[in-house]
């Protein structure tokens, strides 16, 4: 599976100005001879390895698949953006690499959707540890409107016997990256910095899909029809996201949405209820410094009616009740030392629904946060 890369890791060195120090390059791309040490340069051997270490402790994915043109178009714009940029490693013949300071970007020729555990097989194949992922998508939607779109990923509520469409696992969500709130404001500035609002609208998405993983991951799409999916400007405004957004624009750092947990904002919306482009909780998320986890649209909230089978709140069928858990439970991972407040659209739920899903968050000690609680 791997034999695709084998080049690669043989001559590594053959991608490598040979001006840039060994002690820089992490050692999947340092020749046999450089990882040599003699006696008599133990020090300076252990302080290579350490600066080795400590370059490659964390890395980050962007992952885009040649079969989607609002895929390939955001990460061909992403490249050009540096010469520094050089080849890393095949994961698979299907999926080379691209690394640049922290950031590695694999383009696949599948889809994306189905490639599940990414950071562990990036792990295995080089040694280093996937903080976080992102991935490059189009958007479809029955308005054909053009639109910018940030969303979390998972599919909890799906039924164990139930097949996902889309990738993923039921009953599961990856841990929603932190950067999703931070990034939705960023992609709204760019864009209008490129003239693309009002005509593209910036909007989150509900939690859905997969592929399955489990570090903090999220989706940039360009959306509607192919006309946007393969327009050169929406290509180059998620680039300058991902660059600016990663800190590649001021050499390095954690760039834009990085989670700490020690400021005093501290608190995390947990998005339930309404449409699929939640627009209660993004009137919420616009404004600066609101943290965002997992989107719960009412259609990952499925709730039986308790009139059909005579129950109570007790009787209310559906899977709503593990929906709320995974999605918390991923959104407190991916958020230590974090306030994770449920956030109800209200509006959107029968008060039947809404007495029910209130009596369960009390019973599982998940606080409920009105709007001005993560301002």
């Amino acid at each position: 599976m791997l034999h695709g890369s084998l080049s690669v890791l043989r001559r590594p060195h053959l991608f490598i100005k040979q001006a840039t120090p060994f002690s820089r390059l992490p050692s999947f791309f340092l020749p046999r001879a450089a990882l040599c040490r003699t006696p008599q340069s133990a020090i300076v051997g252990d302080l290579a390895r350490t600066d080795r270490e400590k370059y490659r402790k964390m890395v980050v994915l962007v992952v885009a698949t040649t079969e989607d043109p609002a895929s390939i178009g955001p990460a061909s714009a992403f490249l050009a953006m540096s010469s520094e940029w050089r080849p890393g490693p095949s994961l698979q013949e299907d999926i080379k690499s691209h690394v640049h300071g922290h950031v590695r970007l694999l383009i696949q020729d599948a889809s994306i959707v189905s490639e599940d555990h990414l950071d562990k097989r990036w792990q295995a194949l080089t040694g280093e540890v996937v903080e976080e992922v992102m991935f490059l998508s189009k958007h479809t939607a029955v308005s054909n409107k053009p639109a910018l779109t940030v969303h979390p990923i998972g599919v909890p509520h799906l039924r164990e016997d139930e097949t996902p469409l889309q990738g993923g696992r039921p009953g599961w969500a990856a841990p929603p990256n932190p950067r999703v709130g931070p990034w939705l404001r960023l992609l709204k500035k760019i864009a209008n910095s490129h003239n693309l609002i009002p005509e593209f609208e910036v909007t989150l998405e509900g939690t859905h899909h997969g592929p399955e993983i489990d570090i903090p991951t999220l989706f940039v799409e360009i959306g509607s029809t192919e006309e946007y999916w393969r327009r050169q400007d929406a290509a180059q405004v998620v680039a300058l996201l991902l660059w600016q957004g990663l800190g590649l624009d001021s050499g390095g750092g954690d760039g834009i949405g990085k989670w700490n947990g020690n400021s005093e904002k501290n608190k995390v919306l947990l998005g339930l209820g309404g449409g699929h482009y939640a627009p209660r909780h993004l009137d919420v998320v616009v404004k600066d410094g609101v943290w965002v986890g997992h989107l719960l649209s009412g259609y990952s909230l499925p709730m039986e009616d308790p009139k059909s089978n005579n129950g109570g709140q007790n009787g209310i069928g559906g899977t709503w009740k593990q929906a709320i858990r995974v999605a918390y439970e991923a959104t407190k991972s991916a958020f230590p030392g974090g306030v994770i407040l449920a956030h109800l659209d209200h509006k959107s739920f029968k008060s039947w629904q809404k007495n029910a899903i209130i009596s369960f968050l009390n019973e599982q000690n998940i606080g409920i946060g009105k709007p001005d609680d993560f301002i």
